[in-house]
């Protein structure tokens, strides 16, 4: 039921949610996509009502599908049912839906690029952005220092991020620590579930049923981390509430409770998706969970927006004043405009206080540098091998103090099968070299390689010592 109504959620919040690989602006305005605008089909004969119908029904069948490949042994194969799925179909709509599903089991199994073909939400010019930072007296700022200077004097920080792409995870985990060192004492994550929360505080480390996005590593990393480095880790998502107001409020009211309503002098970091951390305005027709929450605890959060000035696939699905600032200041880190009194710019006033602009992607042996979470991951090179010619093949890594139910720190995967050959007989793409590369804090691991039937065809350990280059 949850990923039903999240799903509902983003095809009424998203401006453009269409896999990469279509025509944005023509598949959207075909089936009435162009959610935030409300725009709707014109000339196809397709009401409201029934583009809404059709959206719920492949929605609805996305689900069964999902369900029936997570009852495969292990991510591969569970991955390699969900691509069968996409490939055997070609009604739009549920491809258009099913893609956000498949681009889930993408990033869970390290294929991020995959994930961002599959599936990507445009972000085109709306009558609401603010002027581009380029027309004024603004200059760039390292994002992570502005951040800092910006929550120095906050009780939360709330930071968003988009569910397929994992890029948008990236700063918060790295900004942890040192919103740790601040006197920041509490992590709210909105993948966590209720009823696993105290498990996992005692545990110490996330597991598949922690919650549905820690099935992915970097998501996995930032939880994990949270905990060794002393937050009180907090769930909070009210799903079971329904949709709109009711969700929004009873989230807001169990941060609320957990947090301040037994520590007052609590400090907060929240992450949760898109415009759930909005502080105004209409969110599903009605408030949104920060909005709620600042009203319940009398806390105005800073609110990091990190959706919208990404880099896609396809350079048209970029915000214009995406593209201008990259052209501009060609970045290598994250990075945040402000004025000469260190206001921060937005791209939505009044909705969020500041947005991250993230570089584009450079590739490494098939993975996104940002993997590395701004260097402190070091690389550390896989190569067939592993796979004793049983492809294609998931590798991942475990803490070596974490049991075999631990969400893995990293993971890829090597598929060695003709370029050429169907897409149905391919497991993600750009791994055809059968070389490749995790990205791991220093540290011990098990090294596991796992066939598409869900065997451990081998096993190593490996241990990365800081500033370790790849072998």
């Amino acid at each position: 039921m949850k990923l039903r109504l999240l799903l509902s959620c983003l095809l009424l919040a998203a401006p453009l949610a269409v896999p990469a690989d279509d025509n944005p602006l023509t598949e959207a305005a075909r089936l009435g996509l162009l959610q935030r605008a409300q725009q709707l089909p014109t000339g196809h004969g397709v009401t409201p009502a029934e583009w809404r119908r059709r959206q719920l029904a492949a929605a609805d069948k996305s689900e069964r599908i999902m369900r029936r490949a997570q009852e495969q042994p292990g991510l591969l194969a569970q991955y390699l049912a969900m691509r069968a799925a996409y490939d055997g179909s070609d009604e739009r709509m549920f491809r258009l839906v099913f893609s956000q599903y498949l681009s889930w089991f993408q990033t869970w199994i390290g294929d991020y690029d995959g994930a961002e073909r599959s599936f990507s939400i445009a972000q085109p010019a709306q009558p609401d952005d603010a002027a581009s930072p380029l027309a004024g007296a603004w200059r760039t700022r390292a994002a992570d220092e502005a951040i800092l200077e910006l929550a120095k004097n906050r009780k939360a920080v709330f930071f968003n991020e988009a569910h397929s792409a994992p890029l948008t995870r990236t700063l918060t985990a790295e900004l942890l620590a040192r919103l740790r060192a601040q006197g920041y004492t509490h992590f709210a994550a909105e993948t966590l579930y209720l009823e696993q929360a105290e498990a996992l505080r005692k545990r110490g480390y996330p597991v598949s049923k922690s919650g549905f996005y820690t099935e992915e590593p970097i998501y996995a990393e930032m939880v994990r981390a949270a905990q060794r480095l002393g937050y009180i880790v907090v769930a909070y998502d009210a799903e079971e509430a329904g949709t709109g107001d009711a969700r929004e409020r009873a989230s807001a009211q169990a941060l609320y409770d957990q947090v301040f309503g037994s520590n007052p002098d609590a400090r907060l970091v929240v992450n949760a998706g898109f415009g759930h951390i909005q502080k105004s305005g209409a969110y599903l027709g009605g408030s949104s969970m920060a909005k709620f929450f600042a009203k319940i605890a009398n806390v105005d959060p800073l609110c990091v927006e990190q959706t919208m000035m990404i880099p896609h696939v396809r350079s048209d699905q970029d915000h214009p004043w995406y593209t201008a600032a990259m052209q501009a200041a060609h970045p290598a880190q994250p990075f945040v405009y402000v004025d000469a009194a260190g206001k921060p710019w937005t791209l939505k006033p009044g909705l969020y206080d500041v947005s991250v602009f993230f570089p584009p992607t450079a590739q490494i042996d098939g993975r996104p540098d940002w993997v590395s979470l701004g260097g402190i991951r070091q690389p550390h090179t896989v190569g067939g091998d592993l796979c004793r010619n049983r492809f294609p093949c998931l590798i991942e890594a475990r803490y070596a103090n974490e049991g075999d139910d631990a969400v893995a720190a990293d993971r890829t995967v090597l598929d060695a099968i003709d370029p050429s050959a169907p897409t149905t007989q391919h497991a993600p793409a750009d791994h055809g070299s059968a070389q490749s590369r995790l990205y791991l804090y220093p540290g011990d691991y098990r090294l596991s390689a796992i066939d598409g039937r869900g065997r451990v065809v081998s096993s190593q350990s490996a241990t990365i010592a800081p500033g370790t280059a790849a072998p």
